[in-house]
């Protein structure tokens, strides 16, 4: 039986995937250009003093470099997943909003943490963001799992369970950091690097010693490999 006929109906949004992504397009642009509003040094220095001004915008420099990369990587993964959607019902309406709420925000905990980067408050309202950020994203995942009626053609289990998988594994890396930051949030920034060994870790060798599972971004032919 074809995966996406079981399943009780669900009641469609207003809106297309396609429009749903163009739209967060949009707030994902515009959340990186305010990322970058961040970096500026005094009007007026003298000579002298602009090497300085410079080294002192580095700890801005380098949050802005970190959300660019976040952001960047869950505007390419919401791509993927659109791709597996073919209809949006009202449940995966609201959570996508919900994320581009966060993501829109995610300026905010960026300055925080590059002007106070070595408190702890600093440090868990920027890891809980990111945290939120990936649960949310994995609640679509996991939507589309519960409802396969929504999901394209070419979407499997298989493929859904490993980007869930993927997204929360991003998810707990910076969630277990939180409590990491309250013993020491230089520690807890180091933390976050495991989502790099986590996500590569995930991807199980199949046969010939390929990872399992095929590029998101591209249509799965055959049956799913559970």
């Amino acid at each position: 039986m074809n995966h996406r006929s079981s399943g009780a109906p669900h009641r469609a949004a207003p809106l297309s995937p396609e429009r749903l992504a163009a739209f967060g397009d949009g707030v994902f642009a515009i959340a990186i250009t305010l990322l970058a509003l961040d970096i500026t040094v005094p009007d007026g220095l003298p000579e002298a003093e602009v090497a300085g001004a410079v080294q002192d915008a580095l700890p801005a420099i380098g949050s802005y470099l970190l959300s660019f990369a976040v952001i960047g990587t869950v505007w390419r993964a919401q791509h993927g997943l659109f791709r597996l959607i073919a209809r949006v019902d009202h449940w995966l309406l609201y959570t996508y909003f919900a994320l581009l709420a966060v993501v829109a925000a995610l300026p905010f905990p960026t300055r925080l943490i590059s002007e106070y980067g070595s408190t702890v408050t600093a440090t868990t309202v920027y890891a809980g963001a990111i945290t939120l950020a990936a649960a949310l994203r994995a609640a679509m995942y996991a939507r589309l799992l519960a409802a396969p009626a929504l999901t394209a053609p070419h979407s499997t289990p298989a493929r859904l369970k490993e980007a869930l998988r993927d997204t929360l594994l991003l998810a707990l890396v910076f969630g277990t950091s939180i409590p990491v930051a309250f013993l020491s949030p230089t520690a807890a920034k180091y933390w976050w690097l495991l989502a790099v060994p986590a996500r590569l870790l995930s991807r199980t060798p199949g046969p010939g010693g390929r990872a399992s599972g095929k590029p998101r971004d591209e249509p799965v032919d055959g049956p799913p490999t559970l």
